[in-house]
């Protein structure tokens, strides 16, 4: 859902809305309101950061959750998780540089995340990874930097999410630890 606005710059937006008590992203000409989740969700969002913790104690590089904003190309956006491996400071609201960045799909933003967003992260050198987790079932679609090309791939809950960029990996099956998927249409004509 979008606040109707007329187009404002990115420092505007900034000022705008650090005096909101909603989030709203911003796409570049206006504020988009930020809605709530489902359980399967916040149940992938809750696994993600868990293992996140654990993979990334001591190292170089630090994990988000989606209470904090990143730019990219313009644009401010709230992935539901990220990594940075550069020193965030502690009052900072936004950070430049992330380097991977994971968004659990829903079907009001399957077209936004596989596609607009997709192409700021392709565009915002920083980001080497962009990992969309369904929620419908387990499994991944995983977008990452080969030379000059955005390469994605598809990983599913037999598979390892390997972060070879800061060298974790991650168990697709844990990211889905616990969540409790419909049977769908084409889980149907399989059985």
């Amino acid at each position: 859902m979008s606040a109707v606005l007329k187009p404002v710059t990115l420092e505007a937006f900034l000022d705008w809305e650090s005096q909101q008590e909603l989030k709203y992203e911003f796409d570049g000409f206006q504020p988009v309101a930020m809605t709530g989740g489902t359980a399967a969700y916040s149940q992938i969002q809750f696994n993600l950061l868990g293992l996140l913790f654990v993979a990334l104690r001591g190292h170089r590089c630090q994990g988000h959750g989606s209470e904090m904003k990143i730019q990219v190309v313009g644009r401010i956006r709230y992935p539901d998780a990220f990594i940075v491996c550069s020193p965030v400071l502690p009052g900072a609201t936004v950070v430049h540089d992330p380097v991977v960045v994971f968004e659990i799909i829903s079907p009001s933003s399957y077209d936004r995340d596989h596609f607009e967003k997709n192409l700021e992260y392709r565009d915002t050198p920083s980001i080497q990874r962009y990992v969309m987790l369904e929620q419908s079932r387990p499994g991944a679609t995983v977008f990452s930097r080969d030379g000059d090309d955005w390469v994605g791939h598809v990983r599913t809950d037999g598979d390892d999410l390997v972060l070879s960029e800061i060298g974790i990996t991650l168990s697709m099956a844990e990211i889905y630890e616990g969540v409790t998927f419909q049977s769908g249409p084409y889980e149907a004509l399989t059985a």
